[in-house]
């Protein structure tokens, strides 16, 4: 009997064998590069290109990848390093190194160990930098260690494809005896700052004490200043005042003396009134404390004047009474 000529079922699994074996061979060469990444690839052992973020594929045993490069700044940590100032004192020195691959072929083929490179560069060129300093320059001179690192580092892992953005000194560790003389160093100049503040806290104290004192003697004397001079003041104007009042009292007198003379002037008075003014005055300045009395020359005019006064008065009194007898006082 013919049955044509169909595939046997050992030949239909070999096909899918192939097939499956194909499958995966061209999916083992399908490379997705991600983000911040690199693929270095060779073909037949030669440098061929580098791949960037995307979808690559590559042709079956003939393409390899050679190297897969992060992009991403990386940060190295080494440990401390023994190095020895120019004063002879011998630090344990700790430094942190920010880098990031700029080439991905230069840092696959610049250096066998790019990391051990660095790491060893550090360590010389840090005794190199700080081999010129004493130890206090050193302690006190960070920025400019890190800088110089900086420099030489990044010149010299530019052949690798490596550039260095940031050196940092994290720690710097001097021997135990340097410590214990650095410690008791910086309590003693702690107490001289301590012994300096407290004196001039003192003198600020003292200079703010005397120059209270100052402006409470200035303020008081300034008030016994302004008293006197109200007080002067206060007398000048009673003064004033008193001799003005005196001055009143003056032009009042000689005001009431003026206006007795001119009533006096308006009355015309005759020689016996005038005389018998000039008797009245003599008496006053009889009675007076005087020692000596000047009597004008005129005195007997004025006697007769008085006389005749007075029997004028006496016939005035003996007028009213009856048959011209004497009153009482004949």
């Amino acid at each position: 009997m013919y049955y044509g000529s169909y595939p046997s079922a050992g030949q239909i699994i070999g096909l899918v064998i192939i097939i499956i074996i194909a499958i995966a061979i061209v999916l083992n060469n399908i490379r997705i590069v991600p983000q911040a990444r690199a693929f270095v690839i060779e073909r037949l052992g030669a440098y061929n290109g580098t791949w960037q973020v995307g979808l690559h594929f590559k042709i079956p045993f003939i393409d390899r990848i050679a190297n897969k490069v992060s992009l991403k700044e990386n940060v190295l940590d080494f440990p401390p390093q023994p190095v020895i100032t120019k004063d002879n004192v011998t630090l344990e020195i700790d430094t942190v190194i920010y880098y990031q691959v700029t080439d991905p072929k230069l840092y696959t083929y610049g250096v066998e160990y790019p990391m051990a490179a660095i790491e060893n560069l550090t360590a010389t060129t840090l005794r190199n930098i700080l081999g010129d300093l004493e130890l206090d320059e050193s302690l006190t001179s960070r920025e400019h260690i890190n800088a110089r690192m900086r420099e030489v580092l990044d010149e010299a892992t530019d052949s690798w494809g490596i550039k260095v953005n940031r050196v940092e000194v994290k720690n710097i560790t001097p021997p135990r005896e340097i410590q214990v003389a650095m410690e008791k160093q910086m309590k003693a100049e702690r107490e001289r700052r301590e012994v300096i503040l407290k004196a001039e806290g003192e003198k600020s104290s003292q200079i703010l004490v005397a120059e209270g004192n100052k402006t409470a003697v200035v303020l008081q004397a300034e008030a016994a200043k302004s008293a006197q001079i109200l007080a002067a003041e206060a007398s000048k104007e009673r003064q004033v005042l008193e001799a003005d009042g005196q001055a009143q009292a003056i032009r009042l007198v000689q005001q009431a003396t003026a206006d007795g003379l001119r009533m006096l002037a308006q009355a015309e008075p005759t020689e016996q009134v005038l005389a018998l003014k000039s008797l009245e005055s003599f008496a006053k300045a009889a009675n007076g404390k005087a020692t000596k009395i000047i009597i004008p020359s005129n005195i007997q005019g004025v006697a007769g004047l008085a006389a005749s006064v007075a029997e004028l008065v006496r016939t005035e009194g003996a007028e009213p009474g009856s048959g011209g007898a004497p009153g009482p006082n004949a």
